[in-house]
């Protein structure tokens, strides 16, 4: 939280009289308040007032240290008595010595330049003289051997101006001998200012040393490092801490930290994007002063986009990626949030959520990109879009960052009640599975993550519990089984593993056998995220007892070094603006907008009530049509989002008052308390307002329930005319019986900044093409509900989707067999997950939601979704033959 610091008074605005009838009127004031006005809470309850033996009887003198006197007289009337001065305030120091850095590197012999600076309050002249005593001594560095000392003084006179400068030249010697860093502070005496927080130090840099040299392979460098470092260098490479919790910032250096990042909606003020530059290249600045100025990585959740940044290009959240079923898209989207975070001085990126939702009571359901294991390994070409090519290559170009797939493994499985973290019902939890399933649901998008080379890979909260084995529920932070074995040995990992914000402390037992367990168990990194130094100290009390393995401690920092160096840290540490001003640009916008535009699910259109037509009169309600807070959803600026206009972008009405092709012809009305007369058309936008992780589990003051002014809203403007109710949500929501009073139903997921996107289907400037990537269940009764579940009776089932690209095709049995035939030609001529291969079912999937009509049972919905699955695993034949069950089902 940002405080503001109070006002000072001008200098010479008034002399001690103005002061004491200042404080004597405001004094008057407050008696006088107490006496007429409202009683005020206090939570410090104020002592009670002295008596005065010359007081009149009944009233009772008040008596503070500034020497002013007062009685209260009788009701409402205040007396004023005296007012005296005592002495003369002394005024806080105006003056103050400023550093132009804390740490200046230079080659090894050349100078280096510290600049001391007289600043002033309100940046007047200097009052009294300052004199600043200065001497280059204490560090790492050999006075006479590596730098020439530095001793003398300079005095700043009376009346110098605010921002006037001294320089202080330190010459280092130039050494033949490959050597690390070396520190030269420059210690500081100041006389008539306030001094610096801290002084500054020049720094030698490292040189000549094998890990420097980027021409040689990285495996290489990284054991020529590795080789160089102290247990306490290893230590700090192996902790992250969160930004804040720095107590200096001189800390980066001092436990040798590896890695910081910005939790949701740790942000420098101004939370701009030059402002992130600066502030992620003054952390680095401080890695310089390390031993072997080794990089810090810094992350973010830009989970979504870089959304801790105001401005930035806020994408659709996974579920509506999932919706639009385009591994290209999902592609560009990836790198799109890659470019515009890595122009920040970021070069990791905890995203994607690889997770497989399973319950839509989950609140990170959104963060997933479906129910189908299928599906989500389909979408996770945006790895590639953040990493360029699985091998790394990529990763030292000022377009891509380090990803993570999360969270490993079966978080989008916890059961409902399982969860014991607060009040969380669903997040956090435990998931009971077969290891069948376990391998088949949960395990699949992560070796997929594998095969596209994902950088790192974060274990979730969760706990996993695998029937039949007689372990019980383990946390997947503990799990050695799944991590080392798995995950590193089985699936062969090369990338490092991070824990979650804080979550080895959930692990049973105490602190240090927390760092044991999770060390031991795999995990490289620890997000710790505020206890850095009972961390690093912890973890080489526990290497020294032999609880870990040095040969463990070793592994995990090539790991993490590995990375450092694929992703050009040691030679650029800091940002690369390039391409700061594309940032939150049109061009990026466009690839958001295209996004949000294929996410849009018809549902229904009886009518053909959508798209709707340019000159159409539009009667537009709903909580969600003008809120871009609520359309983004969670992680969007602040960790929780909120609702209002929080960044920049358009809303679903922006987008359809554009759309228009007449000015005027879209009315907007929250409540629709609005008459509804003289309309061709209503579009109501309800929905959930933000929430993340397990603050918005279903039971945890959260349900699948319209609000009841939404459902007002519904009511009223699908009564008086033809309407489409759009859903913006991060999961189904409950339409129950109302569905037969809409003529069109669109799930509009969390489409981000982009609300131009949706104008675009609405408008039928694009097509509706979305399917659901989710089961849309008929109550809550029936949750979990999943493709493949062997009871299945959806309101609409996975997969489901109308499109208005092209009419549906004509036909019958006869055509879904001449398709049947061409999907088995296909998949002979290995076709089975190219966009030929899927034209083939998507046409006998448009031909069978003809028939269906909206009109599902049992026996319809069961096949038609798992056609979808079918499809997405490359299996033609199957995903027609179960369209053509599902046909024949349909009355």
């Amino acid at each position: 939280m940002t405080r503001t610091p109070p006002l000072r008074p001008r200098r010479g605005s008034g002399g001690p009289a103005t002061a004491a009838l200042a404080a004597a009127a405001v004094l008057a004031t407050l008696l006088a308040g107490s006496s007429t006005g409202p009683a005020v809470a206090d939570d410090h309850p104020r002592p009670e007032p002295a008596e005065r033996a010359d007081a009149p009887e009944g009233e009772q003198a008040l008596e503070g240290s500034s020497g002013i006197s007062a009685y209260r007289g009788s009701s409402h009337e205040f007396a004023l008595d005296a007012v005296e001065l005592y002495g003369r305030a002394a005024p806080a120091p105006t003056a103050s010595v400023v550093t132009d850095t804390a740490v200046r590197p230079v080659k090894n012999g050349c100078s280096a330049d510290i600049t001391l600076s007289v600043a002033t309050t309100g940046s007047v002249p200097t009052e009294e003289p300052v004199t600043i005593a200065y001497a280059t001594e204490g560090g790492s560095a050999e006075a006479g051997e590596d730098y020439t000392p530095v001793t003398g003084s300079h005095t700043f006179p009376a009346g110098t101006a605010s921002g006037t400068t001294h320089k202080v030249t330190v010459r280092t010697a130039k050494a033949s001998k490959p050597a690390g860093a070396k520190t030269i502070p420059l210690e500081l005496t100041v006389t008539g200012a306030k001094a610096p927080e801290e002084n500054p130090q020049v720094v030698i840099d490292a040189h000549g040393l094998p890990y420097q040299d980027a021409k040689l392979p990285v495996k290489q460098r990284v054991a020529d490092l590795l080789g160089r470092m102290s247990p306490a260098e290893k230590a700090g490479q192996m902790t992250q801490a969160e930004r804040n919790a720095l107590r200096a910032p001189g800390d980066i250096a001092a436990y040798g930290l590896g890695s910081l990042l910005s939790g949701g909606g740790s942000a420098p003020t101004p939370n701009t994007a030059a402002a992130w530059a600066r502030m992620t290249d003054a952390y680095q600045l401080r890695t310089r002063a390390t031993r072997f100025q080794i990089p810090l990585i810094y992350g973010v959740d830009a989970v979504h986009g870089h959304n801790n940044v105001v401005g930035a290009t806020i994408m659709p959240h996974n579920i509506g990626i999932g919706a639009g079923r385009d591994p290209r898209s999902a592609e560009r989207t990836g790198a799109i949030t890659a470019k515009e975070v890595r122009a920040t001085g970021v070069p990791w990126d905890f995203a994607p959520c690889v997770c497989v939702t399973r319950d839509e009571r989950w609140g990170r359901s959104y963060e997933a990109f479906g129910e189908d294991p299928a599906l989500v390994e389909a979408m996770e070409t945006v790895i590639q879009g953040m990493q360029g090519s699985p091998s790394g290559k990529d990763l030292h170009r000022n377009d891509k960052v380090l990803g993570s797939a999360k969270h490993f493994v079966g978080d989008g499985g916890t059961a409902y009640g399982s969860s014991t973290t607060g009040s969380y019902t669903v997040d956090q939890g435990v998931t009971e599975v077969t290891r069948e399933e376990l391998e088949a649901v949960h395990l699949s998008p992560f070796e997929e993550s594998v095969k596209r080379g994902v950088g790192t890979i974060m274990p979730s909260y969760s706990s996993l519990d695998i029937l039949g084995d007689d372990r019980g529920p383990v946390k997947t932070h503990a799990d050695a089984e799944m991590i080392n074995g798995v995950l590193k040995d089985r699936m062969g990992f090369e990338g490092f593993v991070i824990s979650d914000w804080q979550a080895i402390d959930q692990i049973p037992g105490d602190y240090a056998s927390d760092v044991a367990t999770s060390i031991n168990a795999g995990l490289d990194m620890i997000m710790v995220p505020t206890a850095y130094q009972d961390f690093t100290k912890t973890l080489k009390e526990e290497v020294a007892a032999g609880r870990i393995a040095q040969a463990r401690i070793d592994d995990a920092v090539a790991r993490i070094l590995t990375q450092k160096f694929r992703l050009g840290l040691f030679e650029k540490p800091y940002a690369d603006t390039t391409h700061l001003e594309e940032i939150g640009s049109a061009e990026h916008r466009a690839v958001a907008r295209e996004a949000v535009a294929k996410s849009q699910v018809l549902l229904k259109n009886d009518g053909a009530v959508l798209p709707i037509g340019t000159d159409q009169k539009v009667y537009v309600a709903g909580s969600n049509a003008d809120d871009i807070g609520n359309q983004a959803g969670g992680w969007t600026v602040s960790w929780q989002g909120s609702s209002g206009r929080t960044t920049t972008g358009t809303t679903i009405l922006d987008g359809m008052r554009k759309a228009a092709r007449t000015p005027g012809s879209v009315t907007f009305s929250r409540d629709a308390s609005a008459a509804t007369d003289g309309y061709d058309v209503g579009v109501v936008v309800v929905g959930e307002t933000p929430y993340a992780e397990g603050i918005g589990d279903v039971g945890n003051g959260h349900d699948l329930e319209l609000t009841a002014a939404d459902r007002a809203a519904v009511d009223k403007v699908c009564a008086a005319m033809k309407c489409a109710v759009l859903v913006v949500s991060g999961r189904p929501q409950l339409i129950g019986d109302r569905l037969g009073d809409m003529d069109a139903l669109v799930a509009s997921w969390l489409p981000g900044s982009e609300g131009d996107g949706v104008a675009d289907v609405l408008y039928g400037r694009r097509a509706f093409t979305g399917q659901l990537p989710v089961t849309w269940p008929k109550a809550a009764a029936q949750l979990p509900i999943n493709v493949g579940d062997a009871d299945y009776d959806p309101q609409f089932p996975y997969g489901w989707g109308l499109t208005t690209l092209e009419k549906p095709p004509a036909g019958g049995e006869p055509a879904l067999a001449a398709l049947a035939v061409a999907a088995r030609a296909a998949e002979k001529a290995h076709l089975g997950k190219t966009p030929a291969g899927r034209a083939i079912v998507d046409r006998a999937r448009l031909l069978v939601q003809r028939k269906i009509d909206g009109a599902f049972t049992q026996e319809v919905a069961k096949p038609f979704a798992e056609a979808d699955h079918l499809l997405l695993t490359g299996d033609l034949t199957g995903a027609v033959d179960r369209l053509r069950t599902a046909y024949r089902a349909a009355r």
